[in-house]
């Protein structure tokens, strides 16, 4: 029976509820009420999903009667699993939130199944077994995002669009023709079977230039140095709860493609990994360099997006499990952190009417729980301890020393200290300091928005304050990635499932 099969429902889940929105175009409340269910039954079956893998092991299934390699594949491994849950906690939070933020243009142009597609894409992508088919899920990101982003179909949005969809575009394109050449040289597109074939593949140009493309093309997707800047230009034309997805996944997607690609094809290159050191470096300092300067709070925010990339990257750069197992921790974190600061953002602009630090203040005098609120994922992303980013940092920061990488090392802490400085800027002009104009009519943040922000900060405080759980997590994950043989096996024993045999799935 289909309901047997935990790895398919986050990404049929999401699917049928865009499906039912487009159905109900014409009812607006209806739509709201679908996404709602939809956003709550994926992070259910989601976590279903997770505990199911902590069970069982990897969970793979080949669809249409044909056996891996040859049929398509869906695996769940700890890592994948665990994407898809912290997408689901996200998308639930995001939804309530939406509640007070989502206006009625929005859903004329419609939102809600748009974001209903991008998650689906977003979950297909962390659990497709298949490296033609991550393919097609970047391209169902790309089609859904560019919806997003022209929600408003306003001058700035579509100007952004441009620029996002022309360096996305490019990246799907050498993305693309890296897997031709991959497929050329092996003869197939399983990864778990490009796992087995690879070693006993002779090294040749062709290799080397398929997986330097991967790493461009990813790299452009999860905003890497040098090919990070078209994220700033585009992300703050979004509506705010649209933003706090892009920010919190749509990076993340490109990352973990790099974590599977790099770990499971392309491992063990010295070389490739002193590049990707290289990117990592400049990434960290690009971005908190470019954050410094911005005056408006979702720039700030975008360009710390590729900050904390950095350090993410720093995993796959060292090569060791303990790093691995840091970035995967720091991925989780990020994820939660950096899309409940944007969250907080929409509520800053909600009261003072504005994103421009300078035209803000007061906000600590006239709303207090906000400003804690603010406090602790700004805290976070800073590193300051006991939260969840200082155990984060410690842990990629702590592996670069054992690596013997202390430059690495020494930048990330530099930019840990201009993290706290950027976040400071931002609690000093918004909260701090008295506004240069008082508003004559007071604005309260509606309570949709608290209960969404407040969640996600009680998760980033449940981690800083419990981090042993996922630092095992993280480490049995990174294991998992670093001696891929179970997942190899999982993929290519795993059962198949054919949508015209009586006898199978339905």
């Amino acid at each position: 029976m289909l309901f047997n099969h935990p790895v398919l429902w986050p990404v049929f889940i999401p699917l049928i509820g865009a499906a039912l929105c487009m159905m109900l175009w014409r009812r607006p409340a209806a739509q709201r009420l679908v996404q709602l269910i939809a956003l709550a039954l994926m992070l259910l079956a989601s976590l279903a999903l997770l505990r199911a893998v902590m069970a069982e092991g990897v969970i793979a299934l080949t669809f249409g009667g044909w056996d891996a390699p040859f049929g398509i594949s869906f695996v769940a491994d700890r890592l994948g699993a665990a994407m898809v849950t912290v997408t689901g906690i996200l998308a639930v939070a995001v939804g309530v939130f939406g509640m007070a933020a989502t206006h009625r243009r929005h859903v004329h142009n419609g939102v809600y199944p748009l974001l209903l597609g991008l998650l689906t894409a977003v979950n297909g992508a962390f659990l497709t077994g298949d490296i033609f088919n991550l393919y097609v899920w970047f391209e169902i990101m790309l089609i859904t995002a560019m919806g997003l982003l022209v929600i408003d179909k306003s001058r700035a949005q579509l100007d952004g669009a441009l620029k996002y969809a022309a360096l996305n575009l490019l990246s799907t394109l050498l993305f693309l023709l890296a897997i031709a050449i991959l497929y050329g040289v092996t003869g197939t597109l399983n990864m778990a079977d490009l796992a087995r074939v690879l070693p006993n593949t002779d090294n040749s140009l062709a290799l080397a230039a398929s997986s330097a493309l991967f790493l461009v093309g990813f790299g452009i997707k999860a905003g890497y140095f040098p090919m990070f800047f078209w994220l700033p230009a585009s992300y703050h034309t979004m509506s705010i709860g649209i933003l706090a997805i892009f920010a919190g996944l749509l990076t993340k997607v490109g990352v973990y493609a790099c974590f599977r690609v790099f770990t499971l094809l392309f491992a063990g290159g010295e070389a490739m990994r002193e590049i990707i050191a290289i990117m990592a470096a400049g990434t960290m300092l690009f971005g908190v360099f470019g954050a410094a300067v911005q005056w408006d709070v979702r720039r700030i925010l975008s360009f710390h997006i590729i900050s904390q990339i950095g350090y993410i990257l720093l995993g796959l750069a060292l090569g060791t499990a303990a790093a691995m197992a840091g970035a995967i921790f720091y991925v989780i974190h990020h994820i939660i952190v950096k899309a409940n600061l944007f969250l907080i953002a929409g509520a800053m602009h909600r009261v003072s009417g504005t994103y421009d630090l300078r035209r803000s203040g007061s906000l600590q005098r006239r709303f207090p729980l906000l400003a804690l609120l603010f406090a602790i994922p700004a805290l976070s992303l800073a590193g300051i301890p006991p939260l969840s980013g200082f155990w984060a940092k410690f842990l990629v920061i702590d592996a670069a020393f054992e690596a013997s990488s202390g430059w690495l090392a020494a930048t990330g802490l530099f930019v840990g200290l201009l993290t706290i400085f950027s976040m400071s800027k931002i609690w000093t002009e918004a909260f701090w300091k008295n506004a240069p104009i008082e508003r004559t009519r007071e604005r309260r943040v509606p309570t949709a928005m608290i209960c969404a922000i407040s969640a996600l900060a009680l998760i980033t405080l449940t981690i800083g304050l419990m981090p042993e759980p996922l630092i095992a997590f993280s480490q049995r994950a990174a294991d998992a990635l670093m001696n891929p043989a179970g997942y190899i096996d999982a993929t290519l024993a795993g059962a198949s499932m054919s949508l015209s045999n009586p006898g199978g799935a339905l």
